[in-house]
């Protein structure tokens, strides 16, 4: 009976597998907003979501990039509620998506919206150069711990769904 049920879980799980990931993915996306905003826009004055225009502009943008990154967060919980719900949450595979979606987000911040679009710099100083490489650095970090995660629970996965299959 033990073995039925916890093959019952690993069995829902497999079926939960996108939504523990895109729950994860906006978790860390979130996160890694806020944490931005908090410390180097807010705490650090280092630099607004938007500095090509006034002061003011810069604050409506940050005021604009904690909402999305509230929503990103609100909705994450709502989709993990669901999980929990239906017995389906894996924290694994949700941490993984954690680490991806911050990664992801602060690779995508380092590289399109300082260098690329030039929206804003981590910090106006004259040799940004050790900023760029520790942020981005970071994020590809944050990107190998997600994808460590995920790709080990994919194995698990797959070697449940066998296990219920062979009972079956």
């Amino acid at each position: 009976m033990e073995k039925e049920i916890s093959q019952f879980s690993h069995s829902k799980r497999h079926t939960y597998l996108s939504r523990n990931l895109l729950s994860g993915l906006f978790f860390g996306l979130g996160l890694a907003a806020f944490i931005d905003e908090t410390v180097f826009h807010q705490l650090l004055h280092w630099h607004h979501f938007y500095d090509k225009s006034t002061t003011t502009i810069g604050l409506v943008s940050d005021g604009l990039f904690h909402a999305f990154s509230w929503f990103a967060t609100i909705s994450s919980l709502f989709i993990l509620a669901d999980l929990r719900h239906k017995h389906s949450f894996w924290l694994k595979r949700w941490w993984g998506g954690v680490f991806l979606g911050s990664g992801g987000f602060q690779l995508y911040d380092g590289i399109i919206q300082h260098k690329m679009m030039r929206i804003h710099q981590i910090r106006y100083v004259e040799n940004i150069f050790i900023y760029d490489l520790i942020w981005n650095i970071t994020a590809v970090i944050l990107i190998l711990i997600g994808i460590f995660f995920i790709y080990s629970t994919k194995k698990e996965s797959h070697r449940f769904k066998g296990e219920v299959l062979d009972v079956q």
